[in-house]
């Protein structure tokens, strides 16, 4: 029986099946290499539980890494809203990994600046209005007084939430899903892992042909899984320079005939920005050469 996976909680994941049953799914053997949003083969075990054999070709796949390990976050998704307020303030670094993440794999990107009616956000507007100028689409909202100016944006699409823990994430996800927090709670319940309304990835359906997946809060967003060059390609303003170096291997840090840091002392990219991608480069390169 092929079902999707709508929660995943550690080696055990909710799979909601063509029969209308959402199971208890554990895999089999050591793997455990699966996703919030993967189409998976199943077999039944009883009513509600299973086990999960095989996972369905991906689309997509949205996940972080740092030097020790990998954490996938969603398959098969269309779109990332990256949701950033003005309080408490947000890390721009982390935005910056987030959008690297997602031209990686393919996604398209939103920003979302939530609590706009806080006097804050003016400040924060102005510092977002580098991606904007760079092509990234922003939203601003009042998630507390409703997200309808966010719904168009999430017709049609697989939507995946990221951002730090105090943006307001749970706040739009219990608007557009007002059953959302007594779903996690009966899932945590029956689980027997407590109340952790949001420390594990958990799908909703907005309508037939709309999705939305919560994600825990995150505080760092690693991408070491890019690698240097991947990196340089996931930064979407550097793209037009590169292959254009005195170097076929340059790494765009300190390098002779950069056609990148050339387009930095042009004022064709920003200084936060390349500096950004050195502090990320230099994280991976020296884990290269840890091992």
């Amino acid at each position: 029986m092929q079902g999707l996976i709508v929660a995943a909680y550690g080696r055990r994941f909710l799979v909601e099946c063509p029969d209308g049953r959402v199971r208890d799914c554990v895999t089999r053997g050591k793997r455990n290499d699966y996703a919030c949003g993967d189409l998976v083969n199943i077999s039944p075990q009883g009513d509600d539980q299973g086990a999960i054999d095989d996972c369905g070709p991906r689309q997509t796949l949205l996940y972080r890494s740092d030097h020790w390990k990998q954490k996938l976050i969603a398959a098969n998704v269309t779109q990332m809203i990256m949701v950033v307020a003005p309080v408490p303030s947000f890390d721009l670094n982390v935005l910056d990994c987030c959008l690297a993440a997602a031209e990686h794999a393919g996604i398209r990107p939103l920003i979302v600046l939530n609590k706009v009616d806080l006097p804050e956000s003016a400040k924060s507007a102005a510092v977002l209005a580098l991606y904007t100028e760079m092509g990234y689409p922003l939203l601003h909202l009042v998630a507390t007084g409703g997200v309808a100016e966010l719904l168009p944006q999430l017709a049609g699409q697989r939507s995946v939430l990221v951002g730090e823990s105090g943006m307001g994430k749970s706040t739009i996800l219990n608007a557009l899903v007002p059953q959302a927090g007594a779903l996690t709670r009966e899932v945590s319940a029956s689980l027997g892992t407590g109340k952790h309304t949001t420390s594990h990835a958990r799908l909703h359906h907005l309508d037939a042909q709309s999705d939305i997946i919560d994600t825990p809060g995150v505080q760092a967003f690693g991408v070491h899984h890019l690698g240097v060059d991947g990196l340089a390609a996931a930064f979407i303003e550097f793209r037009s320079y590169l292959g254009q170096c005195r170097f076929r291997d340059c790494r765009h840090l300190e390098e002779p005939g950069c056609a990148v840091i050339a387009a930095h002392d042009a004022g064709h990219i920003q200084a936060r920005r390349l500096m950004s991608y050195r502090n990320l480069a230099q994280g991976i390169l020296r884990q290269q050469k840890r091992y």
